[in-house]
């Protein structure tokens, strides 16, 4: 069986599509509530490095802490270790899900990029 990892919130909607979604093509699921335990700035810059993505593309610009810490006027004067140690010391600022098989990660839910990617 092929095994993720996921961090995702539980109540998140989007998470639970995710979680639908990977179920349905039997993949078996390592979950990590990151409103409990945000994974560790090491976890983060290895997963951040995987995606091939900006570290910006990790936060969740929608939510409430990152409209209550002011980043959207923050992020662009800070480096990616500093963006990386913000998005380990609260979990509820990343973007969910982030999804992992230890090579590849993806970061949100759209679903034509998961058939495509976790096929």
């Amino acid at each position: 069986m092929k095994k993720l990892t996921i961090y995702e919130y539980p109540k998140c909607g989007t998470c639970r599509s995710a979680i639908k979604n990977l179920k349905s093509k039997d993949y078996e699921l390592e979950h990590h509530n990151v409103f409990e335990t945000a994974p560790s700035a090491q976890v983060l810059a290895d997963l951040v490095k995987r995606s091939g993505l900006d570290v910006k593309k990790f936060f969740n610009t929608s939510g409430e802490a990152y409209k209550e810490m002011g980043l959207k006027d923050k992020l662009p004067g800070m480096s990616d270790g500093e963006k990386i140690a913000l998005l380990a010391s609260n979990g509820r600022l990343i973007k969910r899900p982030v999804v992992s098989d230890g090579t590849t990660v993806t970061v949100g839910f759209k679903e034509e990029d998961f058939n495509r990617i976790w096929s």
